[in-house]
């Protein structure tokens, strides 16, 4: 690779300091940062991760909520060279500790607020040999000092991951999607383009960022010389205060916590027109926020192993088709069974090539083997392509629930559940749910003589698996419906237990609901 075509993240910060020096970087509670003293920071801490073994290639855990600090690792990481991996403060500490020994990281930043019961389980089972700092205590502080201001700016190739996301898996095995520079820089400009961001934009973080649908925008924010606000967490009181009183023009907002702020609204003024501009404050309860103001549409498909968006609908899109067209920083072909390009309107799997593509799965080279096939990415979804060249997003290829922004693999409850002295057999369901989105419903045949109820079974859940995955809903049954060759006929499933609103059986976007994202 040529030294003058080299950029990575760590150059983008290097480059704001000396062009927006004084336009601000964050903004975390009482912390207020330009690009200049972000870049500083950023320097003190990639000094500080080299002094504790930090080498190329070491990955750095982020066992914590949001926070600017998140931020600043990832730029300081990517000038060391290392992989930022954010954990699911959510999951399960057993799901946890797994995904921790998989990850093997040098270092990890954790934080004691609201998660440290979880985080102590998770550490008393980890391996020895990683360096652990709490990112909410002056030990973090004292870290970040113990570092110099000096910049080698060692040269750093776009092609090097500097992010590792942990995402759902079709497999049932832990499985981190690693993303380059050059993929998340490419993503950003598409993103940054598609919803209309630059170095005026003011971007809130609030929904979790150890997912790329937060992510995404964090990064193209502060790749574009914006200002990244940033709540811990989800708290409709607070986002509306911060709205107002930042004047936020992008959010990540899910339909639940939109429907929490409507509540909020109807009681106590807010000016929120930064974010819903051409409404008075008063108007904002009857607003539809499914609709992204800078386009006046909605909607997109991706997942973490593309680095965040495929398709957008802002691009265009035919009537009924909520998807949109791909971005133009990746091709997408829809394939059948053999390997075969479908016609327009036929259904197959969703590929992908491009920069944006993950360059490999954490420790996983059987899933690289099975993921990437004659030079595409797989995506395990299913699509179709308009007869105008649009795409439509079918069904993950797979069973899935969507509970909010939360993936749920029925076959992780179930497993959980069978478990159970009082479960016999079990099917999980996904049933609509007008807040949620979807709810997990379990189809029970209990043991003979026992009589499981839905309290006794979201608690032995809720202990082993994260609690967004416990079920919501019980249904005791005689038997479940299975095909001729004994496998379980999750269609009857639907019928008998009143399932549906699976990902694609709905119009609307395949993730989150976007506000000027």
């Amino acid at each position: 690779m040529v030294a003058s075509q080299i950029l990575s993240l760590g150059d983008v910060a290097r480059e704001h300091r000396r062009s927006r020096p004084e336009l601000p970087a964050v903004v975390d509670g009482d912390v207020r940062l330009s690009y200049r003293e972000l870049d500083t920071r950023a320097n003190r801490v990639a000094s500080a991760l080299r002094a504790r073994g930090v080498e190329r290639g070491s990955r750095v855990v982020w066992f914590g909520q949001n926070s600017f600090k998140l931020l600043e690792l990832i730029v300081a990481a990517s000038k060391a060279g290392a992989v930022v991996v954010p954990l699911n403060w959510r999951e399960h500490p057993a799901s946890l500790a797994g995904a921790l020994a998989d990850a093997d990281p040098r270092m990890v930043f954790w934080q004691d607020e609201e998660i440290g019961e979880t985080v102590g389980k998770v550490r008393a089972s980890a391996a020895e040999g990683a360096t652990w700092i709490q990112a909410d205590a002056a030990e973090y502080d004292e870290f970040v000092a113990s570092g110099t201001d000096t910049d080698d700016e060692e040269p750093v190739r776009h092609d090097e991951p500097v992010l590792g996301i942990y995402t759902a898996t079709k497999d049932n095995g832990l499985t981190a999607a690693l993303l380059s520079h050059l993929g998340i820089f490419v993503e950003s400009l598409a993103v940054g383009r598609a919803n209309e961001i630059s170095d005026a934009t003011v971007f809130l973080n609030s929904g979790p960022m150890f997912h790329m649908g937060t992510l995404v925008s964090t990064l193209a924010t502060f790749h574009h010389g914006g200002t990244n606000v940033f709540l811990r967490r989800v708290e409709p009181l607070a986002l509306c205060e911060l709205i107002e009183q930042e004047r936020c023009d992008r959010a990540f907002l899910t339909p639940p916590t939109v429907a929490a702020m409507r509540e909020i609204v109807a009681e106590r003024q807010f000016d929120l027109s930064s974010l819903w501009p051409g409404l008075e404050p008063g108007q904002w309860h009857s607003v539809t926020p499914s609709l992204n103001p800078t386009t006046g549409r909605s909607g997109s498909y991706g997942q973490s192993e593309i680095a965040g968006l495929g398709t957008f609908a802002g691009l265009g899109r035919a009537p009924g088709s909520p998807f949109g067209r791909p971005l133009p920083t990746v091709q997408v072909r829809i394939l059948d069974p053999e390997g075969r390009e479908c016609e327009p309107g036929q259904v197959g799997e969703l590929v992908f090539r491009g920069p944006t593509v993950t360059v490999g799965f954490l420790g996983r080279p059987d899933l690289d083997e099975k993921r990437f096939r004659n030079g595409w990415l797989h995506s395990g979804d299913l699509g179709l392509r308009e007869i105008d060249g649009s795409i439509r997003f079918v069904a993950p290829m797979g069973r899935l629930i969507k509970s909010a922004s939360e993936n749920i693999h029925p076959a992780d409850v179930e497993r959980c559940l069978a478990g159970h002295p009082a479960v016999k057999e079990v099917c999980v369901i996904g049933v609509p749910d007008t807040h949620w989105g979807q709810v997990v419903k379990a189809l029970v045949v209990p043991v003979d003589g026992a009589t499981p109820t839905l309290e006794e079974l979201a608690g032995f859940a809720r202990e082993r698996i994260a609690s967004f995955k416990k079920p919501r809903l019980l249904q005791i049954v005689d038997a479940i419906p299975r095909g001729p060759g004994g496998q379980v006929d999750r269609a009857a499933a639907d019928e008998l237990g009143g399932g549906g609103g699976y990902p694609g059986e709905h119009s609307g976007s395949a993730g989150h609901v976007a506000v000027r994202q």
